[in-house]
């Protein structure tokens, strides 16, 4: 680099901080000022016995010592360290954030039906650990819901933690009991708010919902804001009695036992609403391709283009040896 490039390039990452210098200087005036009137001894003893008795601070070279204009050196490299002087770049492979997933389990009563085996909702924790183990560098959290929704784990890349929370989730771990979806979405909305990631996603796996109109309102809301939603189908068409929380069959209002069957239309709704698709749990490899796809290709689009981004580098470190050794003359014992 030349003199004059070095010149036009050199600038303070941090210049506020060179407005603590002035400050600096007033304060060692002060110090040292303050510092000679304390020895002045001349109001107290004769002026010609004086001499005699002052002892002069000198080093072997016989030189007056005087802490003062070192200490001013310390305070000013500290300062322009601070202030982050720098005039070279850093040029680094762009880095995009990984994909956010947030995958929305039901949680409501009909999940525990066993027209799957055993039973809906283990079959949807074994989808949802399938999930899982394909996330591979994605950021992964984890809403639950019945009559209302819960963040059981937020975006994390720990998987494997989330994946020991799966076994203990069922329908009798929530407090009341319901099936609303919305507010669910609008929590895993939440989630996602907080990632800068560009590749963001959910991941619905129910056997249905009671409040339609809100959840294909939010999840249109949500396509148009970049979330793609994706529905699994935990369940199937001939359905299978429900049970209450006795573990008996439950009834309906007629006497006859109640039945509860997989939604297909609602779920298909719901996920073209949100810009995804919709598949049973039979089909969830297919779904999985997907989501891996969608991660992987602007990573890879990038990486072939061999974008970077140029940063300028803090020069602030290269000023501490000179420091570190003005601070060890300063702290000579004449001086303390």
């Amino acid at each position: 680099m030349t003199v004059s490039a070095f010149f036009q390039s050199f600038h303070f990452l941090r210049p506020l901080w060179l407005l603590a210098l002035p400050f600096l200087f007033a304060l060692v005036f002060w110090l040292s000022r303050r510092h000679a009137r304390s020895k002045d001894w001349s109001g107290v003893i004769d002026a010609d016995l004086l001499p005699a008795l002052q002892l002069q601070d000198v080093d072997s070279m016989g030189r007056s010592m005087r802490p003062w204009p070192w200490l001013t050196l310390a305070w000013t490299l500290a300062v322009l360290a601070l202030a982050g002087p720098c005039w070279q770049q850093d040029r680094v492979r762009a880095y995009r954030a990984p994909a956010a997933w947030v995958l929305v389990l039901d949680l409501s009563p009909s999940m525990e039906a066993s027209d799957l085996s055993p039973h809906r909702v283990t079959r949807a924790r074994y989808a949802m650990e399938d999930i899982l183990v394909a996330a591979r560098d994605a950021r992964v959290g984890l809403v639950v819901f019945s009559d209302e929704p819960y963040t059981v784990t937020p975006l994390t890349q720990d998987v494997a933690t989330v994946r020991a929370l799966l076994p203990s989730l069922a329908p009798d771990l929530m407090p009341s009991a319901g099936d609303h979806l919305a507010p669910a979405l609008e929590q895993a909305r939440q989630l996602l708010e907080a990632s800068v990631a560009k590749e963001k996603r959910m991941v619905v796996m129910t056997d249905g919902f009671d409040d339609p109109a809100a959840a294909l309102r939010l999840a249109a809301f949500l396509k148009s804001q970049g979330v793609i939603i994706s529905v699994v189908g935990a369940g199937t068409l001939a359905g299978a009695p429900l049970r209450d929380a006795n573990g008996s069959f439950a009834q309906a209002q007629n006497g006859a036992t109640q039945w509860v069957k997989l939604d297909v239309d609602q779920l298909q709704q719901l996920a073209t609403a949100g810009g995804g698709r919709y598949v049973d749990i039979a089909n969830l490899p297919s779904l999985i391709f997907d989501l891996q796809a969608s991660s992987q290709k602007p990573r890879d689009a990038i990486a072939a283009q061999g974008i970077e981004l140029a940063h300028w580098r803090d020069a602030g470190a290269y000023l501490l040896p000179a420091l570190l050794l003005i601070v060890a003359i300063l702290t000579r014992k004449r001086w303390l």
